[in-house]
């Protein structure tokens, strides 16, 4: 009698026990739910992969001030630079999923899967796409003293001089750029990497490198600066800040890889707290002055929805795993 007591009192144990999990697990999304309606109740940060002044830095924080007007809380722009952008993604995908820590992404994202043969995060699967920010064209430059004045005459260069030539990269995203441009024009170069694309630009004035590809916003005030000569937009179209600049393909390469930038959040994130960046950076990107302050860097203010941003990274994921596959490059991490 005593033993069947205590069997007894195991077993009503064990089921308040599973009681008491089925009751947290279906009371955890009411939880989650009530949390975000109250979104934010405090500061949100944005974790940008890249040194301050470039492209993705300058979009970051343009959206982020215009967020933190519109929901009454400071948003913070970090700058985590470093592999790529895989530092600052990786830390975004192992932060809590609160809609507290943003990813501001550049096509990276979709690029390094391409190239790196093994990543700490999966571009689809830990991540959710909120929004795409900005568009940009890359420019490609040489040194203003360079000989080299023309896309043709670089292409003449480098099948002169291969042991010669290099280019400086400071994401895969510049990279698998370029390499198109090589296997579109079989001009041979080597890449040298770089911390940003800043110091790209900076190791073409200071001749480190014959050339670089690089995004608009630390290559337009050089240029105009004459530092660098500007030799070609990969973009359709001219920018109107560099109006007498061809596109690669004018100047004879069939290249056109306009980048973009935008907003990611970790998977679990919920929906409502989504939906309401999605919203608001919707909002945002057709603010006049968002425009009028992205359009001297060659940037278009996008902001799409979620599911047509999705869409954008799943069709470059696979495109740029063929640029990849057809250059064979692959980085060991």
């Amino acid at each position: 009698m005593r033993m069947r007591n205590r069997y007894s009192l195991i077993g009503a144990c064990l089921v308040g026990a599973c009681l008491g999990l089925i009751a947290l697990a279906t009371t955890a999304p009411a939880s989650a739910q009530e949390d975000a309606s109250k979104y934010p109740a405090r500061a949100i940060h944005i974790i940008v992969g890249f040194a301050a002044g470039g492209g993705n830095d300058i979009i970051a924080r343009v959206y982020g001030q215009k967020l933190s007007e519109s929901l009454g809380q400071p948003v913070i722009v970090e700058n985590k630079p470093g592999g790529g952008a895989i530092v600052a993604t990786e830390y975004v995908a192992k932060s809590a999923p609160d809609g507290y820590t943003l990813l501001m992404s550049a096509s990276g994202i979709s690029i390094n899967p391409a190239v790196y043969a093994k990543l700490p995060y999966d571009a689809v699967r830990d991540f959710v796409a909120v929004s795409e920010l900005g568009s940009f064209p890359l420019i490609m430059v040489v040194n203003a003293s360079s000989p080299i004045k023309t896309v043709a005459e670089l292409v003449a260069y480098a099948k002169a001089n291969p042991d010669k030539m290099n280019y400086a990269s400071s994401s895969a995203s510049f990279q698998l750029v370029t390499e198109l441009f090589k296997q579109k024009t079989g001009a041979p170069m080597q890449v040298i990497p770089y911390k940003s694309a800043n110091e790209s630009v900076l190791a073409v004035i200071s001749g480190q490198v014959t050339t670089t590809i690089a995004d608009a916003g630390p290559v337009v005030s050089q240029v105009k600066a004459a530092t660098v000569r500007a030799l070609a937009v990969a973009a359709p179209k001219r920018m109107e800040d560099l109006p007498d600049v061809p596109t690669l393909k004018e100047a004879g390469a069939d290249v056109d890889a306009v980048l973009w930038s935008g907003i990611f959040v970790p998977r679990a994130t919920p929906p409502a707290i989504v939906s309401k960046l999605e919203r608001e950076l919707m909002r945002i990107a057709k603010l006049p002055d968002v425009i009028a302050r992205l359009k001297p860097l060659g940037i278009e203010a996008i902001g799409n929805s979620s599911d047509e941003f999705a869409k954008i990274l799943a069709a470059d994921l696979a495109r740029w795993s063929e640029v990849a596959r057809a250059s064979n490059i692959k980085i060991e991490q």
